[in-house]
């Protein structure tokens, strides 16, 4: 997972150990970094396993939201909501997964203000594929196990909830 050669220390838990000399919330900080750490790593190993397939992660879940649509279809500002990104980046997102292909844009039927994103057949093709591969990886986490993975997301949920990311 780590990028280059693994430094001879915990350069998280050396920053804490600084960070404590100075101020408090070492428990926290160290918690957050570590945290934002192993979201660049596994972030980077995941574009990694979709590079063969001409994705990256955010190209994947605009996919893969598309094929579990209805009708393989969502405007593109719902598409914004879902995946939590700013309309610029739904935008750009669907502007490379239409130039590759796998959707493409559609007017809305009864909204004309509205454009849709619809999965293709070759957008669902490439989802099936990258997804057997991620899932054969692990989704790049496969350093824990299943009870490590279930604890994960119980311990982050509450700090999702409390940021408004969904309601209970």
């Amino acid at each position: 997972m780590a990028r280059g050669s693994p430094l001879p220390f915990d350069p998280i838990a050396e920053a804490a150990r600084q960070w404590g000399l100075r101020w408090d919330g070492v428990p926290q900080m160290r918690a957050v970094t570590s945290l934002m750490r192993v979201q660049q790593l596994v972030l980077a190993e995941l574009d990694d396993l979709l590079r063969p397939h001409g994705l990256t992660f955010a190209r994947y879940e605009a996919l893969v939201l598309l094929a579990f649509s209805r009708h393989g279809s969502l405007p593109l500002g719902k598409m914004g909501e879902r995946l939590q990104v700013h309309p610029a980046s739904v935008t750009s997102i669907i502007d490379r997964l239409e130039t590759s292909g796998h959707v493409v844009r559609r007017p809305h039927p009864t909204d004309r203000r509205t454009v849709l994103a619809e999965i293709t057949g070759a957008g669902r093709d490439l989802v099936e594929k990258a997804t057997a591969d991620l899932v054969a990886s692990g989704f790049a986490l496969g350093a824990l196990t299943t009870g490590d993975l279930d604890l994960l997301f119980d311990v982050l949920r509450p700090l999702r909830l409390a940021a408004g990311d969904f309601t209970d």
